[in-house]
């Protein structure tokens, strides 16, 4: 069997890894030691798999292979972020992101290559949507960032936030497999409740999602809450509006009892005013929620501008009268294009 005959042995199930080992004369139960070497200790080759046989190795290696991702750079801002360019095996870069804070380390983690969504804001929309990541690729974000997390900062990853390169729900099948094997006992054993997926408002995958009886915490990049003004920025808004957004969330709800977070970026004359405030506050009353504030990140467009320090104040503000639970997520890395939003900058001005 030729090299590019050969199946992703991350892309096959339990169950089919199973079948082959019967198929090929060999006991079933090898199968969980060999995917305990691929989902647990996290192995880059099959020749890594050191209690299994040779003859099995053999075997496995005529069929299958396996496609890490390589890191291929990373840079550290000033606030001790740290941006990581990662190499895919058909050569394709995406970016991922270590955020330190006092007392843990986050990982901002891709989806997709690229990006279709063309939301103004955000670099990644402006680079071709390319492909979906694998389930595997997702994966290996994680252990590639916690490696750094571990030898720059001294302890593990504590959260994953999925909201860096792509829309998520529109790679459904490999980002919840990817979450699957982060969280799972038999996976890097991850709690559910330190995974957040962040998306633009797919409305049919966030009722799939609370119909699949999602664990992890769902962020919707809201952005405005006004129809007329999201589709502006977010051309995603004339397929998804918001009272189709708020029906698929209700659902969501009702169905996971799970609190959503809404992200809101602060655009400076744009959805920046207390009257896009009181809309902002109207909207979250359809489920339980926190609102994250964010300041806007330049992407070298001149498009947007960041919010001034008053009306942002008085944006915040308001919304705690109105008894919301309300953080300001200040940007970090925004000197090496790391901060949210900025994505891809420097592949796109490279």
């Amino acid at each position: 069997m030729s090299a590019t005959d050969k199946k992703d042995i991350r892309a096959i199930s339990l169950e089919e890894l199973k079948n082959f080992l019967v198929l090929h004369n060999e006991k079933a139960f090898r199968a969980k030691q060999i995917w305990e070497w691929i989902w647990k200790k996290s192995v880059r080759s099959i020749s890594e798999m050191s209690n299994i046989s040779k003859e099995l190795r053999n075997l496995l290696n005529d069929n299958f292979e396996i496609l890490p991702i390589t890191l291929k750079f990373s840079q550290k801002s000033k606030d001790g972020t740290i941006k990581a360019g990662f190499s895919l095996s058909d050569g394709k870069i995406i970016e991922g992101v270590l955020i330190p804070s006092s007392d843990r380390t986050t990982a901002c983690i891709s989806s997709q290559v690229g990006c279709n969504l063309n939301c103004k804001f955000c670099a990644t929309g402006k680079i071709k949507m390319q492909r979906n990541l694998t389930c595997g690729e997702i994966y290996d974000q994680v252990v590639e960032i916690n490696k750094l997390s571990l030898e720059v900062y001294n302890y593990p990853l504590s959260n994953v936030v999925i909201m860096g390169m792509g829309e998520p729900l529109l790679n459904y099948d490999n980002v919840l497999a990817g979450i699957d094997k982060i969280t799972s006992p038999e996976g890097l054993g991850m709690s559910p409740q330190r995974i957040t997926l962040s998306t633009a408002g797919i409305s049919k995958q966030i009722k799939q999602l609370a119909d699949d009886r999602a664990r992890f915490h769902l962020a919707i990049s809201l952005h405005a809450a006004d129809d007329m003004k999201r589709s502006n920025i977010m051309p995603i808004n004339n397929s998804n509006s918001l009272q189709s957004l708020s029906e698929a969330l209700r659902y969501f709800y009702e169905k996971t009892k799970t609190r959503v977070t809404f992200e809101y970026l602060l655009l400076k004359d744009f959805n920046d005013t207390i009257h896009d405030a009181k809309k902002l506050a109207e909207f979250c009353k359809i489920v339980p929620c926190k609102i994250n504030l964010i300041e806007y990140n330049p992407v070298g467009d001149g498009l947007f501008e960041k919010s001034s320090t008053k009306n942002a104040q008085a944006f915040f503000h308001f919304l705690e009268t109105k008894n919301l639970v309300v953080n300001f997520r200040k940007s970090k890395g925004e000197d090496i294009d790391a901060a949210c939003g900025q994505l891809a900058n420097k592949i796109l001005n490279s």
